[in-house]
């Protein structure tokens, strides 16, 4: 008997780039191909997704999913600005056709991180022309691929900037504090260790920040400015805002070509908790990471939320992992719970069906996988039994992939891959999943 009610989403999760390979127009292959990259590895050919979607679909719908989350790479469907590439546009409805063959609903990511290269040299995600861009392709996406698709979400992790650039401040601070205490020799290290650990996605703040006066001059070279704003780029406030106005003008340009369309983004939410003291640093962080996003999504047909562990904050700020806590391969704390707090915090301030669009843990021994993903989706089924209307679990990741700026070491996935030879092997998670 399933775990979950009927029509319960439960499915996987991947991005365009982590796994298609060679997204040649994109702003990250292009840092990724940098002298003075920040990158551990170039993300070259990927697993081969790109190429090899229909086995991927089919290992996912054979071990009894029902869902898939991907996203669709603006880089491949208008490389160049305002030239649209049509033979990218079937790609896409060849996966969308495939999934649909083998009874899998598509969730649609319009932009998961990645943006075509053009689009920074214009000015990125600091530039509000950027918002015009950004409707612009989802209108046209939806005009040729809309009927075949029922989820959309926007933007993955709106919120990363944001929180990135947090942990950017922090980096500094804690390398500095370090330093003084005259442990000059691994103090960015023991920094860089400590803050990774706190945002969810693959940084590599030592080597980002040594780096950063050479990349200057390289980033003039490359993108015609000294400082190009990515997606993940450390936000400015109206950067932030920004990335909203961009949802914003995205769905409406959605609506116009098909209503019917179910739309909505992700945030990025960690489920904060506070030791006594430290309840107004607490409330400080839940009104970045979520609260002051709520009057732009509020009107929106889902919420994508995405969660991985917990932060707890004292009086001082961010704590330190406790002690004897068991961490994945990315640092952070192993801990499932976080996932039924972080759904009922934000649907206690957002009356809207939540969608988790991602959850999952990097390590490598899969039995932790399978206890992680049976303690997480028992939060949710609390949650359900609750009255809170979640719609889906999707599993972050449906397989071992390129995690940005650390590369290929972090291993996430339900699907094992070989990349010398690119051959699947499905973990015993991905049947674990398939038969909740």
């Amino acid at each position: 008997m399933s775990r979950f009610p009927e029509g319960f989403l439960v499915g996987a999760a991947t991005a365009a780039h982590q796994v298609e390979g060679n997204n040649v127009n994109s702003d990250y292959w292009a840092m990724e191909q940098m002298q003075y990259t920040s990158f551990t590895e170039p993300s070259l050919a990927a697993v081969d997704h790109y190429h090899r979607y229909e086995e991927d679909i089919s290992m996912l719908a054979a071990a009894g999913l029902n869902s898939y989350r991907f996203s669709i790479e603006w880089a491949r469907i208008e490389p160049r600005e305002g030239e649209f590439d049509e033979r990218e546009v079937e790609h896409y409805r060849k996966v969308l056709e495939c999934c649909h063959a083998h009874k899998v609903e598509p969730v649609v990511t319009l932009l998961h991180f990645t943006s075509p290269k053009w689009v920074i040299e214009k000015g990125g995600w600091e530039e509000p022309q950027t918002i015009t861009y950004f409707a612009r392709y989802c209108r046209y996406v939806t005009q040729q691929l809309g009927s075949l698709m029922h989820y959309v979400c926007t933007i993955n992790e709106a919120n990363m900037g944001l929180q990135i650039a947090a942990i950017s401040a922090r980096f500094q601070v804690q390398m500095m504090a370090k330093m003084k205490q005259a442990q000059q020799a691994n103090a960015s290290e023991e920094a860089a260790k400590s803050t990774e650990g706190s945002v969810q996605v693959g940084l590599n703040m030592q080597k980002m920040m040594a780096n950063m006066e050479k990349q200057k001059a390289e980033n003039l070279e490359v993108f015609g400015t000294e400082t190009p704003q990515v997606f993940v780029s450390a936000r400015t406030p109206e950067g932030d805002i920004l990335a909203m106005k961009a949802h914003q003008a995205a769905k409406k340009a959605i609506k116009e070509v098909n209503p019917k369309l179910q739309v909505g983004l992700s945030l990025s939410l960690h489920d904060i908790q506070a030791k006594p003291g430290g309840e107004e640093v607490a409330a400080k962080e839940w009104e970045e990471e979520f609260l002051h996003y709520v009057p732009y999504i509020k009107d929106d047909d889902f919420f994508g939320l995405q969660n991985y562990t917990r932060s707890v904050y004292d009086e001082n700020g961010i704590c330190a992992t406790p002690e004897g806590a068991e961490l994945t391969q990315m640092d952070y704390e192993i801990y499932p719970q976080a996932l039924a707090a972080c759904i009922r915090k934000a649907y206690a301030l957002l009356q809207l069906p939540i969608m988790v669009t991602e959850n999952g843990i990097a390590v490598s021994d899969d039995e932790k996988r399978v206890r992680f993903i049976d303690e997480a989706t028992k939060g949710v089924c609390d949650c359900i039994a609750e009255g809170i209307p979640v719609t889906g679990y999707l599993y972050w990741s449906l397989m071992d992939n390129f995690e940005w700026q650390k590369g290929y070491s972090m291993t996430f996935g339900l699907i094992e891959v070989d990349r010398t030879t690119m051959t699947r092997s499905a973990k015993p998670s991905l049947a674990y999943l398939g038969g909740l």
